[in-house]
């Protein structure tokens, strides 16, 4: 004899009513049953939990429409089908009860055979919805689980790319973390200003954090001995160094090419490359732009590069301190940086130097 899973809930007030069911039925089904609705709604929430509820019309106290409402405001029974049993045959309580959400509807008296054939047609379908709902589950998570996966990868990726400029002027150590840190940090305390509210979404924020390590990657292209010089540059060598914007921009240029779709963090990693080194009053480069003609992105790649340049050891400077840091930071307000995003840096000026102390480059030896 084949093992019994499913499992119904028969609902009447009348005990000949229900031991009709339950004789019918239990020789297939598991069987449970109430007499009333309130304790079918306490039956419907235990295990075993039904599969199909036979819920009769009249009763008292709770009718059927009124039990089945409150199946249907409950996450945990709202998915569990319905067929209504009643006595009423008529061709409108017929259609009312389908139209409150019921996938069937038996008159009584009963005709076995019939109520046979709907249970098992309702149990069928029941089955493929959950079998539905079990697959578009799995679906879901595997996606989420991609999706986790191509992130991983991505900022790998992107980490890698910006470790690779890195070992080509290997004094800037912890350059890449930090800045990336400061731009978060600053965008963050920006998104609720005027000016920046309607452009830093939290997805915004999330994709510049992500394209900052890749603001200096056109050092790849500078040679060792202008990159790593201990001493100024000569005014042809600083021509020089000044092309690592434009081979940023163009090596990101090339990858956005070679996607098949656009991608957004790319368009955002090419805007702060090529132009973290303009200025607010237009004297930087390499276009020479000025105010809100620079990008958002490469406002606060700006300042936060400038920031983490003047704190930190070079091979022709030493690290300075936080106090004169911050003076040269106020003093380039409206010249070297967007006067609002200064104002908020040095409003939150201990936090980036505590970013700054929390991933120091280790002391040489």
């Amino acid at each position: 004899m084949p093992e019994i899973t499913q499992t119904i809930l028969i609902v009447d007030d009348s005990p000949e009513n229900l031991t009709v069911l339950s004789e019918l039925l239990q020789p297939i089904y598991r069987v449970r049953a109430a007499t009333s609705g309130r304790k079918a709604l306490r039956i419907a929430v235990t295990a075993p939990r039904p599969d199909l509820i036979l819920l009769d019309v009249m009763m008292p106290e709770m009718d059927g429409y009124q039990v089945f409402e409150q199946l249907r405001t409950n996450p945990a029974t709202c998915d569990i089908p319905v067929i209504f049993v009643t006595a009423m045959d008529n061709m409108e309580a017929e259609l009312h009860g389908l139209d409150v959400g019921a996938v069937d509807y038996i008159t009584k008296p009963i005709v076995p055979p019939i109520v046979l054939a709907r249970i098992h047609t309702q149990l069928e379908l029941k089955q493929a919805r959950d079998w539905l709902r079990d697959q578009n589950g799995y679906l879901e998570a595997e996606i989420a689980k991609r999706m986790v996966e191509n992130e991983l990868i991505q900022k790998v990726s992107i980490r890698a790319l910006a470790h690779l400029a890195e070992t080509r002027d290997p004094e800037t150590g912890n350059h890449i973390l930090r800045t990336q840190n400061y731009v978060q940090q600053l965008a963050q305390d920006l998104q609720t200003h005027p000016r920046f509210a309607s452009t830093l979404s939290d997805r915004y924020i999330q994709l510049l954090t992500r394209s900052a390590p890749l603001h200096d990657i056109g050092k790849v292209g500078i040679p060792d001995a202008i990159l790593q010089k201990p001493g100024p540059l000569t005014p042809e060598e600083w021509k020089i160094m000044k092309t690592h914007a434009q081979l940023g921009r163009e090596a990101i240029e090339l990858a956005e090419r070679d996607a098949a779709e656009p991608v957004d963090f790319l368009s955002l990693a090419k805007e702060i490359a090529n132009w973290h080194h303009e200025k607010w009053d237009g004297t930087g480069y390499p276009d020479g732009l000025a105010g809100d003609a620079i990008p958002v992105s490469a406002r606060i790649m700006a300042l936060a590069d400038v920031f983490d340049a003047l704190i930190s050891r070079r091979v022709y400077k030493n690290p300075m301190a936080y106090d004169d840091v911050q003076n040269i930071i106020a003093a380039g307000r409206g010249q070297h940086f967007d006067p609002d995003i200064t104002d908020i840096f040095l409003a939150h000026f201990s936090i980036f130097c505590d970013i700054a102390d929390n991933h120091r480059d280790p002391i040489p030896d």
